[in-house]
């Protein structure tokens, strides 16, 4: 049963499942929507990592969460390539030292994204899948627009509608959107956030996370089903309990040791060890 976009406060306090039956319902939007888009990019990724190669994955703020959901963590494979820079993702301090407010300016700076990139050697068949939510900040749209002018396919995981709703912070005016091959649409609302409650003039409880994981995860198992339809799966990082601890360990060892070989291909200096 499809429920509406944002629950209510009627019923007073403690009253039903306000943020779940919201987020059951956003999660009914990924499914009702996202589906041609997911191929397309599940497309782009079984190409990269079944070629050898890897797609570079890059969030800032929040979505440093979804970056980590696609490697390395159980029921994941090496292929996908992390990218998060801690200056713009750690957010526990809130204030002083490596606070919120640095880290928000930092994703604003133009220039940086290059810096990140030229520690890369990027070349086809590799692609890049950034998640943003807005899709607004600086360093995102010019990650994006870095990778495709060197030949990169970009996936761009992000709100159409919070990205519309916002003003882009690059001076060009662009959004991630608009230097992304695919798009996966969170289906969040502009404010992100689900539910609204009656005494409270704004709106709590935010999607983009758990829209951000639910369509990792299922990009994850398509561009799984290609590539163990080609006979190019890698390993994939599994519990003890499935599988037996020594099992466990060979997998974890593969895993890892085929992260490290594809992730030294591309990092800059990496054969000459500086």
């Amino acid at each position: 049963m499809t429920r509406p976009p944002a629950t209510s406060g009627a019923g007073g306090p403690g009253a039903g499942f306000r943020w779940l039956d919201a987020a059951e319902a956003l999660l009914e939007r990924l499914r009702a929507t996202q589906d041609e888009a997911l191929d397309a990019a599940a497309e782009l990724c079984a190409r990269a990592i079944g070629g050898d190669g890897l797609v570079h994955v890059f969030g800032t703020g929040h979505s440093r969460i979804p970056v980590e959901e696609m490697f390395p963590r159980y029921g994941s494979y090496p292929g996908f390539h992390p990218i998060a820079e801690l200056s713009m993702t750690f957010h526990t301090q809130v204030v002083g030292a490596n606070g919120q407010r640095q880290a928000m300016f930092i994703e604003r700076v133009e220039g940086l994204a290059e810096t990140i990139l030229g520690n890369f050697r990027l070349a086809a068949p590799d692609c890049f899948l950034i998640f943003s939510a807005g899709g607004l900040g600086a360093v995102s749209v010019e990650m994006a627009a870095g990778a495709r002018a060197r030949g990169l396919p970009v996936i761009a995981v992000t709100s159409v509608t919070q990205s519309r709703a916002g003003t882009p912070s690059h001076s060009s005016g662009a959004r991630l959107m608009d230097h992304a091959d695919v798009v996966l649409d969170l289906c969040t609302p502009a404010p992100d956030a689900l539910v609204s409650l009656d005494g409270l003039d704004v709106p709590i409880g935010p999607g983009s996370t758990i829209a951000a994981v639910a369509l990792g995860n299922e990009l994850k198992v398509r561009t799984a089903a290609r590539l163990v339809a080609q006979g190019a799966m890698p390993p994939v990082v599994t519990s003890a309990s499935v599988v037996g601890s020594k099992r466990a360990g060979e997998l974890f060892d593969a895993a890892y040791g085929e992260h490290a070989r594809r992730a030294s291909r591309v990092l800059r200096g990496a054969e000459h060890g500086h």
